[in-house]
C-alpha cells in the first residue's frame, strides 16, 4: 500500500454544483414567499441543492449520527472534567440511550455508529461493531511524546475513510460528525492554535464537562507544551496528526475529506470535529464547502476554526455537551429547509422551468 499524503484530496475533491445552485435561486425566485423572507433557511436549500446536484432539492432523508470515540493521554495532567481513560463510560451512555445525543437522536429516528479509534478500556467492554477498528488503546500524552506512531497515523486516517465510504455506499444523505473523547478538547486547542498561529491560552476553553480555574491553567500549559512540539511539523497534516493529534482526530480528518470526496454532507458538532475540519482544508481547500457548522459550543478554538474556514454556525443555544448533540440539534433545521425549498409553491405569474435532476443530468 502506498503512502498516503492527504494533499492528494486538493485535486480529488471538487466544490458543490455552482451551476445547479444558481437554479435553485432561481428556482427561489419564483415561490410565493417573498426571497429573504425565510432568512438562511433558503442559503441552505440552495446549498443542498449543489450538493445533491438536484433542482428542486431532494429531502433528507437517510441522515446518520456517526460518533469517533477515543481516549487522549493528555488527560492523565487533570485537564478534563472526566476521569482519564474514561471515554468508554460516555459510548456505554450512548450505546443505552442514556446520553443526550441518544434521547435526540432517538426521538428524530436517525441511527448512531459508534467508532472506536482509540479507546482506552478491554474491548470486551463494549459490541463488537464498535471496537472493532480500533487503530490502539488510548494515544500518547502529546505535550512530551507523539499521539501516534506514523503507521498508526496513517491507519486511522484510513479508516475514517472507509467509514465514510460505507456510509455514502449504504445511501447515507447526510452525516451528523461527532465525538466521544476524553482529552480531545485540549488536542483540539492545540491543532487550532498550531494551524492559526495563535498561543495556547487565546485557544483554551473549559471543555464540555466544565473545567475550575487551576485545571484551566494545567490545561493551557499542556496545550502551550503541546505547541512546541507541533510547529516544526506544521507542513505535513499526516505528521501533525501523528504528532499532537490521535486516532479518534485522524480518523475523523479521514471521514472529513473523503465526504467531501463522495459528495456526502457533513454537519460538523464542536470543537474537535471543527479542529479536524481544519487540519482537513488544510489538505484540501475546497473540502469546507461540503460542511456545515451545526451550532458555537462556547470554546474559543471552535470559533477560530469556524472563522477561518469561513463557516457559520446554524445554532447558538449554550449546548456544550458535545457528543454529535449541537450538530444533531441543527439537523431538522437543514430539514426544513429542504421541505421548503422543494415543496412551497410556486407565485401564479412566474412559471417554473423543467427542473434540474442530479440523477441523469437531464433538464
Amino acid at each position: 500500500m502506498s503512502r498516503l499524503n492527504l494533499d492528494d484530496f486538493s485535486e480529488l475533491i471538487e466544490r458543490p454544483d455552482s451551476g445547479v445552485r444558481r437554479d435553485a435561486e432561481e428556482r427561489r425566485e419564483r415561490l410565493a414567499v417573498p426571497p429573504g423572507a425565510l432568512g438562511r433557511l433558503d442559503e441552505l436549500g440552495e446549498w443542498l441543492a449543489a450538493a445533491q446536484g438536484a433542482v428542486p432539492v431532494r429531502p433528507v432523508e437517510r441522515p446518520k449520527a456517526v460518533l469517533f470515540a477515543g481516549d487522549h493521554g493528555v488527560a492523565a495532567l487533570d485537564v478534563s472534567g472526566r476521569p482519564a481513560g474514561g471515554a468508554h463510560a460516555l459510548v456505554r451512555g450512548v450505546l443505552d440511550g442514556a446520553s443526550p445525543v441518544a434521547v435526540l437522536a432517538r426521538r428524530a429516528g436517525v441511527p448512531v455508529r459508534i467508532v472506536d479509534a482509540g479507546l482506552d478500556c478491554d474491548p470486551e467492554l463494549l459490541p463488537e461493531d464498535v471496537v472493532r477498528h480500533r487503530v490502539r488503546r488510548g494515544s500518547g500524552r502529546i505535550d512530551i511524546e507523539d499521539a501516534l506512531t506514523a503507521d498508526e497515523a496513517e491507519r486511522a486516517v484510513r479508516l475514517g475513510m472507509a467509514v465514510a465510504d460505507e456510509e455514502a455506499d449504504s445511501g447515507t444523505d447526510l452525516v451528523v460528525l461527532g465525538d466521544l473523547s476524553v482529552g480531545g478538547t485540549t488536542v483540539a486547542a492545540t491543532l487550532v492554535a498550531a494551524l492559526c498561529g495563535t498561543d495556547a491560552s487565546v485557544v483554551t476553553g473549559r471543555g464540555g464537562a466544565g473545567i475550575d480555574d487551576l485545571a484551566w491553567m494545567r490545561k493551557c500549559a499542556a496545550v502551550r507544551d503541546a505547541l512546541r512540539r507541533a510547529r516544526p511539523v506544521l507542513g505535513d497534516q499526516l505528521e501533525l496528526l501523528a504528532t499532537v493529534g490521535g486516532a479518534d482526530i485522524a480518523a475523523m480528518t479521514g471521514f472529513l475529506l473523503q465526504a467531501a470526496v463522495r459528495r456526502m454532507p457533513v454537519i460538523l458538532d464542536g470543537v474537535v470535529s471543527a479542529a479536524c475540519a481544519l487540519v482537513a482544508q488544510r489538505a484540501a481547500f475546497r473540502a469546507p464547502d461540503w460542511w456545515l457548522a451545526g451550532q458555537v459550543s462556547g470554546e474559543p478554538a471552535q470559533a477560530k476554526a469556524l472563522d477561518r474556514m469561513a463557516l457559520n454556525p446554524l445554532l447558538d443555544h449554550g449546548v456544550t455537551v458535545g457528543e454529535g448533540t449541537g450538530a444533531l440539534l441543527a439537523l431538522p433545521l437543514v430539514q426544513a429547509a429542504a421541505a421548503l425549498a422543494a415543496e412551497l409553491p410556486v407565485r401564479p405569474d412566474q412559471p417554473l422551468p423543467h427542473d434540474v435532476s442530479g440523477e441523469d443530468g437531464t433538464h
